[in-house]
């Protein structure tokens, strides 16, 4: 048995609270590691959180300065030369572009270890999937993830998200919603099959569990009628049935909900509310409007009709909801169209994955230093087709 899969095979079989701890102790043996650290980004993207137990006995490391954080946004290894012939190796820990975290691995500066850079890189893959199965079984990571208590509303919809990041050969998606440890109703949330891609992006009205708890019950209503195979239309008016039968009217939800042909790039779009999409495509950045149906809940019995989008390799699709638009600033001003189209151009040389969290700063920028009264989410998905 080779080093990688001796490795691999102890992830595999460690307890899941443990995976820290093995890394560490199987990299030394068979790597001669001096010191292992993996780190978990946390739920704002802006901090490195070292995995500890118990959690947070070290400090957090920014994620956006730093040789960490140069790996985490770049997703490639990047070295550190050390004094006494030492090289320190921050390795990406990912899951099919997902972006979890950092493992920064200390080790003798030496051919043999160049030459398991590669090996060292997989590894920090292997990690990441164990990652996602151990979040079934243990609270450690999720711990790791927040710099901040999370508020109960933000609990139930960090459950239900899919993540920060998604890469596939066909497509690149990245996402994020601030406030990140206070948010209310704005959600997002994908799925892939061979031939398909389905987006989702929402926002429930109300504030705090409300906003929670009905957003909580549409986008479940949703990946029902989508695990059924319904199409996307019926998908809509089934969970339109069930936000209705709960709220009788007094609560709804907009969602913005798309459906890609993986091989042509047409997709089936169903506008039920307010979510905006703007594309960038060949340096231009331009609205793409729907007709605008009722928000899934306002109405018994709705009936919902899917439009046609045709997308090219090179677009770029950003999503933002409300709480983007009507930001404003000290004076008043509302970040607007100008401002958003301003920020889609100053990122599109970003891969999909750090544009979010580019255009958010800047809207932090924007609104000063007033805390935010709506959540802001952002959603960008690149699209290479096949």
């Amino acid at each position: 048995m080779n080093r990688f899969m001796a490795v691999e095979r102890a992830l595999r079989t460690a307890p899941p609270y443990a995976l820290a701890d093995t890394v560490r102790r199987e990299l030394a043996g068979l790597y001669a590691a001096e010191a292992v650290e993996f780190l978990l980004a946390d739920y704002s993207l802006t901090m490195l959180q070292p995995v500890t137990t118990p959690p947070h006995a070290l400090p957090p490391v920014s994620l956006h300065n730093g040789p960490a954080g140069r790996a985490f946004g770049a997703q490639e290894p990047f070295l550190e030369s050390l004094v006494d012939d030492r090289l320190r190796v921050h390795l990406p820990v990912s899951v099919h572009g997902g972006r979890l975290g950092v493992l920064t691995v200390t080790l003798p500066d030496s051919e043999d270890t160049r030459a398991a850079l590669p090996e060292l890189a997989e590894i920090g893959q292997v990690l990441g999937h164990e990652v996602l199965v151990a979040d079934r079984e243990t609270d450690l990571y999720l711990q790791a993830r927040r710099q901040d208590r999370l508020t109960l509303a933000a609990e139930m919809q960090w459950q239900l998200l899919p993540g920060h990041s998604c890469s596939l050969p066909e497509f690149d998606l990245g996402a994020q919603l601030e406030p990140a440890y206070a948010m209310h109703g704005d959600n997002y949330d994908w799925s892939s099959t061979a031939d398909r891609l389905t987006l989702y992006v929402s926002n429930g009205m109300g504030e705090g569990i409300e906003a929670a708890l009905l957003t909580n019950l549409a986008v479940n209503a949703l990946r029902n009628a989508r695990r059924a195979g319904i199409p996307l239309a019926d998908q809509a008016a089934l969970a339109d049935q069930a936000v209705y039968a709960q709220y009788r009217g007094h609560r709804y939800l907009s969602v913005l909900m798309l459906d890609f042909d993986l091989a042509t790039g047409r997709a089936q779009v169903v506008d039920a509310g307010c979510p905006q999409l703007l594309r960038l495509r060949g340096g231009a950045v331009e609205h793409v409007d729907f007709e605008a149906q009722l928000p899934l809940g306002m109405f018994e019995e709705t009936d919902y009709v899917a439009q046609e989008l045709q997308v090219e390799p090179g677009d770029r699709l950003v999503f933002v909801s409300d709480g983007v638009y009507t930001v404003a600033s000290p004076k008043g001003e509302p970040y607007g169209d100008a401002a958003l189209t301003r920020a889609i151009q100053a990122t599109r040389l970003l891969p999909a994955s750090e544009v979010p969290g580019a255009v958010l700063r800047e809207l932090t920028g924007h609104r000063g230093t007033t805390a935010p009264d709506d959540d802001a989410l952002v959603v960008c998905l690149d699209w290479r087709g096949r």
